[in-house]
């Protein structure tokens, strides 16, 4: 059976459609395949017989259908939803077949585009709640690691290179941050999909659209008929978001992957591969990929609706389909990751900024204190030893500054007079208690979102 039509309603309720009885000779085998949307189209089925029962609810409304043929419509549609989630061949048990007659004015009043552009939005709508809720479980996963393990020191880098100690719960929140900027932006985005379409010149049966609305609990109804049946900001917006949300969870793999790995190699023994972090590196590149394929294929299209939107669904399925995944993947690396304390990997050249800071507060310029400590770090490589276990008489040949109490730059491991604390107490800070509040931020944001 030749299926002409793009979306789930006419694959679903109709054999076929008779495009004004003016085409006659059956499709092209190769036109058949590059047009067929049918394999994710019927993902939507849910939302397309949710915006189908509103409508039809409408057409009885504006009269176009009696109380009795309505009653048949929605009972039909609702034997063929039960079909279709039972049997495989639910293509050949469709609305005609079930109700006869009454399913032929089912479609008074709209073309395909109408419902195409109504059901992505009613998918994707429900789909940022679930994208939204994962997202939330791996933050507070992140919150409540670092509650943990606020203790625990690490090396904090910066071009890849070992820089200042911090707290592995500062770098954990710090990965949280980007992900709750994400959820923010995909309630905003939220506003631009949940908006009702119409059809392309409006609708010539005097269809009550601000009760459709309510029914199917948009935000607000679109007043350009035109734009809303031919626009896609909504999907581009989502997959710019998908893009940026995977872009963090990359950029947070890829920390995690510097440091340590996970799974083991095919040949080589010795090795640990850490193959879901680099899993979730690769799948930002696809879902970006995404995005701009689909940017190429508005900016040359003219206004309202063009075949060329078909590719609208799969690019937004896709990317969909892609961050569920990641970020279920990204929550159980964070759950089970097993931290090590790192203070060992501080002694070395970790602190040699705080030097500069000691000699900074005796009067020292900071460029020349910066020299001063670059000096100290030489010696220490030459020497083979920790920074920390240069003696002052080492130090005090590059600056006549140190003295004993140059040994409070070497405390940095946790007392309330260590320079970690006393340091960097800013409340964006690595001190314990600029990251306790930086905690129970998140955990008053977290439940601020789940309400």
């Amino acid at each position: 059976m030749a299926f002409r039509n793009v979306y789930v309603y006419y694959f679903v309720f109709n054999r076929e459609i008779n495009w004004g009885g003016r085409f006659v000779g059956n499709t092209d085998p190769i036109m058949e395949k590059l047009k067929a949307s049918i394999a994710y189209d019927q993902r939507m089925w849910e939302a397309d017989t949710k915006g189908s029962k509103a409508y039809v609810k409408a057409l009885q409304k504006a009269g176009q259908v009696t109380q009795n043929e309505m009653e048949q419509i929605l009972t039909g549609l609702d034997k063929v939803i039960i079909l279709f989630t039972t049997l495989t061949q639910c293509s050949r048990l469709l609305l005609k077949e079930c109700i006869g007659n009454p399913a032929g004015k089912f479609h008074t009043g709209r073309s395909r585009n109408y419902p195409v552009a109504t059901d992505m939005r009613l998918w994707l709508r429900d789909a940022f709640t679930t994208l939204k809720e994962l997202a939330l479980q791996l933050i507070s996963t992140m919150v409540e690691r670092a509650a943990v393990e606020i203790e625990i020191l690490c090396p904090g880098y910066t071009h890849m290179q070992r820089a200042q100690p911090i707290r592995w719960s500062h770098w954990i929140l710090s990965h949280a941050a980007s992900l709750s900027r994400d959820i923010e932006r995909l309630e905003d985005i939220r506003k631009c999909v949940n908006v009702m379409p119409g059809a392309v010149a409006g609708n010539p049966f005097k269809i009550d659209r601000e009760s459709l609305r309510q029914d199917l609990n948009f935000y607000r109804i679109s007043i350009y008929s035109m734009d809303a049946t031919g626009q896609r900001n909504f999907v581009a917006k989502f997959l710019f978001w998908g893009s940026m949300c995977l872009t963090h969870l990359s950029k947070m793999s890829c920390c995690v992957c510097v440091c340590e790995s996970s799974t083991g190699s095919s040949l080589m023994p010795q090795k640990k591969n850490a193959d879901s972090l680099e899993l979730i590196r690769s799948k930002a590149g696809r879902v970006f990929g995404r995005w701009a394929g689909f940017l190429m294929t508005l900016k040359g299209l003219p206004s309202t609706y063009n075949k060329d939107l078909q590719e609208d669904k799969e690019a937004m399925l896709d990317t969909y389909d892609t961050v569920h995944a990641v970020l279920q993947v990204a929550t159980g690396v964070i759950s089970t990751l097993k931290v090590r304390d790192g203070s060992a990997n501080l002694r070395w050249k970790g602190l040699a900024t705080d030097l500069v800071y000691h000699l900074v507060r005796k009067g020292m310029p900071f460029r020349e204190a910066h020299s001063c400590a670059g000096k100290a770090v030489y010696i220490a490589e030459s020497k083979n030893i920790h920074l920390s276990k240069l003696t002052v008489e080492d130090l005090q040949t590059v600056s006549p500054l140190f003295d004993k109490d140059v040994s409070s730059v070497w405390d940095y491991q946790g007392c309330p007079n260590s320079v970690l604390e006393v340091q960097y107490s800013d409340p964006s800070g690595t001190v314990r208690n600029s990251v306790k509040a930086q905690i129970q931020h998140f955990r008053t944001w977290l439940q601020a979102q789940k309400q």
